[in-house]
């Protein structure tokens, strides 16, 4: 479910007005407030072309492939992904694949973002860390379920045209345009850390940011080759753990020159 703002009313009938018809002001108010709602409201086939394609993303892609955590499906149903997409590749935004977004980058195709979503446990109140914000289309599926997103982008143009988007929409997300590698340390801790990006090892700043009974994923291997979906767990008294989950080929960590 979205995260909507709280809106509080109070009214006082100085003016001699009845009670019922300020109640009816009130309604109106709550109406109009709804359509300036944080996150994507719920559309319909008829409102949103594109609905019954995510849906069907959804059910085929995602849920077929094990993944079912609600928040998670939820997300995924709500946010418009062919708006993350450049406009040459919107017939193809709901297919099961990744898709050029410039600059040698990628928006990762919808099953690895769910997947990636539901293992880090999102809870409304946690906040997270993204490594890698691309076209923002991660952030903004975290931003549906999650207080707090913190997601970092190297690549200057990417950037800020994610932060437009992102920004117009929700108010729970913030973008930094940066070396990933160092995180986000006046932020820190995280609950949690994703990263959309290959790195040769795991860095240990994001290490460090990361909250004891935190977890970070992120594939790590060579650049260009298949790498390995790792699971970092930060233990209570601050062990680490580390797990492989699946084969994967993600675009290389960039590093500032």
């Amino acid at each position: 479910m979205s995260r909507l703002a709280r809106v509080h009313f109070k009214y006082e009938d100085h003016m001699g007005l009845n009670k019922a018809f300020c109640c009816i002001l009130t309604g109106i108010c709550l109406v109009m407030l709804a359509g300036a709602r944080v996150g994507f409201p719920a559309a319909n086939a008829s409102s949103d072309p594109f609905q019954r394609e995510r849906n069907r993303m959804v059910r085929e892609q995602i849920q077929g492939r094990g993944v079912d955590d609600p928040a998670t499906l939820n997300a995924m149903r709500r946010v418009p992904r062919h708006l993350y997409v450049p406009v040459s590749q919107r017939r193809f935004a709901y297919q099961d694949r990744p898709l050029p977004i410039g600059y040698g980058q990628t928006i990762s195709q919808p099953f690895m973002v769910a997947y990636m979503t539901q293992i880090i446990n999102p809870r409304p109140d946690h906040r997270v860390l993204e490594i890698g914000t691309g076209s923002g289309y991660q952030a903004a599926i975290l931003a549906e379920i999650i207080d707090g997103v913190y997601t970092i982008e190297i690549v200057s143009e990417l950037g800020q045209q994610a932060r437009r988007k992102l920004e117009a929409q929700y108010d729970n997300v913030h973008v930094k345009i940066a070396d990933g590698y160092h995180g986000w340390e006046e932020h820190a801790p995280f609950d949690a850390i994703v990263v959309t990006a290959a790195s040769e090892y795991i860095p240990p700043p994001l290490i460090r940011q990361l909250r004891e009974g935190g977890r970070m994923i992120i594939p790590v291997g060579s650049p260009y080759q298949m790498q390995q979906l790792m699971l970092v767990e930060k233990k209570e008294g601050g062990d680490i753990t580390t797990r492989s989950l699946m084969p994967v080929r993600f675009v290389p960590f960039e590093r500032a020159e």
